[in-house]
């Protein structure tokens, strides 16, 4: 990111726009909405200028800039259409102390203006870096659609009313108020007027002061494979709720981005064979938590169902009274054999499908090596890098093929995705250059390879 997004605060400051012609309107007419004190220095400006002038929008100075212009202005714009009068409105400006921007100039501005949507006081600004100016349109363009025209008359009306909604308790309880406000309450009233809104907002305080203190909530979400894109509708929700956001190690660092700015987010991570946090340390986060009133979200990898100790972080919010709802994701499995095109299931192949890990709590996990070794067994093994050769060993006991495809798909969906094909017979060392999560798919090679083995099989 090379331009910070900040909203900067213009009233009762000065703001320079050096320029008369096209340019300088376009750039006044946004200046125009803000309180800042406008100056227009230009010896011919259109005639739109003059006449904010005349109506005492702006002061006008009906000559080429000089020293001393933007002295006390927070930002000067360079509008002159015209690289060598621009760049001494650069050279003067930043002598003055001002911040520059030259239009349709980003390598000489020093500072950018976005696309910006104006539900005034809510403003969403848009910005590309310069490198997509007809993006940051057609985005402004999506969410001047999608936000509704009484936005801006609830959002005035509400900060009128924070002072009285101080009255309530600061974190959760206050945030559940504004939230009843703007996303039920206040747009239903707005159809009535500004009478109705700042009734609804009387009776909405009155209901909340009156509520019993309530405890919390906890989400058990599954955050998916790690794309973002693969998360739910559900779980993107449960994230712009939360208050708090427990998640493991596995959780890409852009799903967390989703949450909100002011949760509290943190890192339970587990490792097999490596440094963890007790599980019985989550447990207690959670409880914590969720007693204190917030709404938590347990954000798991995956789905939170499969090897997610489910039951016991539902037990123990069971046992203090917590209500829970649990959110599925997509598990790694399902994203591991989309990667190499093909399915957990096919008819004449396989029938079922198991879900195994390599270990468990007591170390590596024992499992029905039998039903595992038979040809057309098909399999996606959870946390099974550092148990491959144990389990290598137990398949081929029991009489498992060498040649059986295993494979290894490192960092299921995510853009560093890698697939490696192997054996049965060449897993454990197949595996000595895979540092990421991986899920095996033991009875599965890539599409391409499955289809090679079976054309030979057919022509032999």
């Amino acid at each position: 990111m090379n331009h910070f997004p900040v909203f900067l605060a213009l009233e009762g400051r000065r703001v320079l726009v050096a320029g008369g012609g096209d340019a300088a309107v376009a750039k006044l007419r946004l200046l125009l909405k803000t309180t800042a004190r406008i100056t227009v220095v230009t010896k011919s400006p259109a005639p739109e200028i003059a006449a904010w002038a005349a109506y005492g929008r702006l002061t006008l100075i009906r000559r080429a800039q000089e020293p001393g212009d933007a002295l006390c202005c927070v930002i000067a714009y360079g509008a002159h259409e015209d690289a060598a009068l621009d760049a001494r409105t650069l050279r003067l400006a930043s002598a003055d102390g001002a911040l520059v921007n030259i239009v349709d100039n980003l390598e000489a501005s020093q500072f950018i203006t976005p696309a910006i949507v104006d539900r005034d006081p809510v403003v969403v600004a848009i910005g590309t870096e310069g490198a997509a100016p007809v993006l940051a349109r057609k985005i402004k363009a999506e969410l001047e659609a999608s936000l509704p025209a009484q936005l801006g008359l609830l959002a005035r009306i509400g900060k009128g009313f924070r002072r009285a909604a101080d009255a309530l308790p600061m974190g959760a309880v206050r945030r559940r108020f504004w939230a009843a406000y703007y996303d039920q309450a206040g747009p239903r009233a707005a159809e009535a007027g500004e009478d109705a809104i700042r009734a609804t907002l009387d009776d909405l305080l009155k209901t909340h002061l009156a509520a019993e203190t309530r405890p919390g909530h906890v989400d058990l979400v599954g955050a998916g494979p790690g794309d973002p894109e693969l998360l739910t509708l559900k779980a993107r929700n449960a994230l712009d709720r939360a208050d708090v956001v427990i998640h493991d190690r596995l959780v890409a660092p852009a799903i967390l981005e989703l949450a909100r700015r002011e949760a509290i987010i943190i890192d339970a991570g587990k490792e097999g064979f490596g440094p963890s946090t007790p599980q019985e340390d989550i447990n207690a986060l959670l409880v914590r938590h969720g007693l204190d009133g917030n709404h938590v979200v347990r954000l798991k990898s995956g789905d939170p169902t499969v090897f997610g100790r489910l039951d016991e972080e539902i037990e123990a919010l069971d046992a203090v009274g917590l209500s829970w709802t649990i959110v599925p994701g997509i598990t790694a499995a399902s994203a591991a054999v989309a990667g190499i095109g093909q399915s957990l299931t096919k008819r004449g192949r396989n029938g079922a499908v198991r879900f195994l890990t390599g270990h468990d709590m007591k170390g590596f996990a024992d499992q029905d090596w039998t039903a595992l070794a038979r040809p057309d067994a098909v399999a996606a093994i959870y946390m099974g890098k550092r148990a491959a050769r144990w389990m290598q060993g137990r398949l081929m006991m029991h009489g498992a093929a060498p040649a059986t495809p295993v494979t290894i798909v490192e960092n299921a969906s995510r853009p560093d995705q890698a697939i490696h094909a192997a054996t049965l017979g060449t897993l454990p060392d197949s595996l000595s250059d895979v540092g990421g999560p991986a899920v095996l798919l033991h009875g599965l090679a890539p599409r391409a390879a499955a289809h090679a083995i079976e054309t030979r099989e057919i022509a032999l």
